[in-house]
């Protein structure tokens, strides 16, 4: 979960994973206009309905109550990926090679910072994506985001 503090990272697992979910990814917006927000993405085998995302947020607030990992007020948001899946981990490019994606990079790379196409794999810490009968290495140091294009 690059961009998140390990210790939020870590408070956040341990409750999610012995609950049997699987941690997607983490997202901390330290504020703005609408305030600081805290968003998990949970996902399980069966799926997420909105009772796993409720039972999570109920464990997860009085677990980061007391870490207190962030100073401030903020909002936690539980939700489940959805068909535009967030990739935060090299593995979850791994794992959906194949798929289309939309990549923003932190800085231009050949003149440009959005790119999609659709993952080849993972090369190193490079993400492949076939984009345009082309194949490019994206650094994965250098995404700021990437999520999955839903295909109907």
């Amino acid at each position: 979960m690059r961009g998140v503090a390990p210790k939020l990272a870590e408070v956040v697992r341990s409750v999610v994973e012995p609950m049997g979910y699987e941690c997607v990814g983490i997202e901390h917006d330290s504020g703005g206009k609408g305030g600081a927000v805290l968003r998990v993405y949970i996902d399980h085998a069966d799926g997420i309905g909105l009772e796993d995302c409720e039972a999570v947020s109920h464990q997860l607030s009085g677990a980061l109550d007391v870490a207190d990992p962030i100073a401030g007020q903020y909002d936690l948001e539980v939700s489940s990926p959805g068909l535009d899946r967030p990739l935060f981990e090299l593995e979850h490019f791994r794992r959906f090679s194949g798929a289309r994606a939309h990549i923003r990079l932190a800085d231009k790379l050949d003149g440009r910072r959005r790119f999609e196409g659709h993952l080849a794999g993972v090369e190193g810490e490079s993400v492949l994506l076939d984009m345009d009968g082309e194949r490019l290495v994206l650094p994965f140091a250098r995404i700021e985001s990437a999520r999955l294009v839903p295909e109907f």
